[in-house]
């Protein structure tokens, strides 16, 4: 089966100020690898960045390293151009799965930083096209890959959703945090109160809870899943839950 759709996927986590060395985010980032491993065979496979697919392939990350980690979060640390590392602006990297096109996952990830004028985030685009889309687009498969985001990262929140579906909950911009098809909300942002049907609440460990909108494909080509995303954003701005994650 060779389907495409007319939106993409991607499941993001953020968290607010938090110090961690380059080494620290290696290992946060080598438990993240492995635990996405566990969600799919597509997720299974990551590479260095590299000039080219070809010579990616030549430089394999899987299984994760935590010292080849670590230098290239050293080699992304924010500096000036020439001058050392700006720690408080954290380190980063971007790599991929080794895809091709529409058929591709990557990883953007930014983390130890502690200054105000910084977000640390990973951000996982997901593939658009073929039978790898159609296996993780599904509630299970996306559950997993944020759980596996709340355990590695320890993040304020995660949202698993199509791009069109973050423009539709957050359509002047000012959104604190987005409801996706599953969102993470961990345990400091507060409790999170009783939602109405077919919505399902887990726990993750003690960390925080996973909260999926629909079993089936959530879609904004559809009113009622559009009614039922507003109604639990409502319930969730009552309790506190989506003002802003961190000072």
């Amino acid at each position: 089966m060779n389907v495409t759709y007319p939106d993409t996927f991607f499941a993001g986590a953020y968290w607010g100020p938090r110090k961690e060395s380059p080494e620290e985010c290696a290992r946060r980032t080598a438990s993240f690898l492995n635990l996405l491993a566990e969600c799919d065979p597509f997720l299974s496979h990551w590479y260095k960045p590299a000039k080219s697919r070809k010579d990616a392939r030549k430089h394999p990350l899987m299984p994760p390293d935590v010292v080849t980690l670590t230098e290239l979060f050293r080699r992304g640390a924010n500096r000036e151009r020439g001058g050392p590392a700006i720690e408080p602006l954290g380190f980063g990297f971007w790599f991929d799965n080794g895809g091709a096109g529409r058929d591709c996952a990557d990883l953007r990830i930014f983390c130890g930083g502690y200054s105000e004028a910084v977000s640390n985030s990973c951000f996982l685009s997901l593939p658009s096209q073929g039978a790898n889309a159609e296996r993780l687009f599904t509630a299970p498969a996306l559950a997993r890959v944020v759980r596996s985001m709340a355990v590695a990262w320890e993040p304020d929140w995660v949202a698993a959703m199509s791009r069109t579906h973050r423009d539709e909950d957050d359509k002047d911009g000012k959104a604190d945090k987005w409801l996706g098809w599953v969102t993470y909300l961990s345990r400091q942002q507060g409790t999170v109160p009783p939602l109405p049907a077919p919505v399902r609440i887990e726990p993750v460990e003690d960390r925080g809870t996973l909260i999926v909108l629909t079993p089936e494909r959530f879609t904004v080509a559809n009113p009622e899943h559009i009614a039922l995303a507003q109604r639990v954003r409502e319930l969730l701005a009552e309790a506190g839950l989506l003002k802003p994650a961190s000072p």
